[in-house]
């Protein structure tokens, strides 16, 4: 079987890539692309580990054949950081310790950056509605739910303060 070269932008720069016919978006994410901070947790679309954006849609890499990815733009959790200085949801995620064993953080922080950005001030509720796809089984919810929404609030107050400077 031949392999399709696919040109896409991930992260914001652009990248190509061989991939079969048949092989995910995550796999080509975990292998050729060498970005493995999406998880494969079950290949079924269930879990949200893999949670990525593709034009700022949030999906689960797992679901999405690698040669769709030709032509859009992905976001990815390494996408996040700008260099050593995190997110402000990975700082957050951090302070409040909002992850426990890893599996689920990635796919979590993707898809409450994919949340902020829609709704820059979302309630409780929006964030567990959000939120749940995304499957975790260490923390219960609270602690991740309590820092989207800290974020949220001081990302708006952030905002504020560089508008009146």
């Amino acid at each position: 079987m031949a392999k399709l070269h696919v040109t896409t932008t991930i992260n914001g720069e652009p990248m190509e890539f061989l991939c079969e016919p048949n092989d995910t978006m995550l796999d080509a994410l975990r292998g050729p692309l060498g970005l493995t901070g999406s998880k494969e947790g079950c290949a079924s679309g269930d879990c949200g580990a893999c949670s990525i954006t593709v034009d700022d849609n949030l999906i689960c890499s797992c679901l999405m054949l690698a040669a769709e990815a030709e032509g859009h733009e992905l976001r990815t959790i390494e996408g996040m950081a700008q260099g050593d200085k995190l997110h402000p949801l990975q700082q957050k995620f951090l302070e409040m310790a909002a992850l426990q064993c890893g599996i689920c953080t990635s796919g979590m922080l993707v898809a409450s950056d994919a949340l902020l950005r829609r709704n820059p001030q979302p309630s409780e509720e929006e964030v567990r509605f959000w939120l749940a796809g995304n499957l975790c089984r260490c923390t219960g919810y609270d602690k991740i739910v309590r820092a989207v929404l800290d974020t949220a609030a001081e990302m708006r107050e952030q905002g504020i303060r560089e508008a009146a400077q």
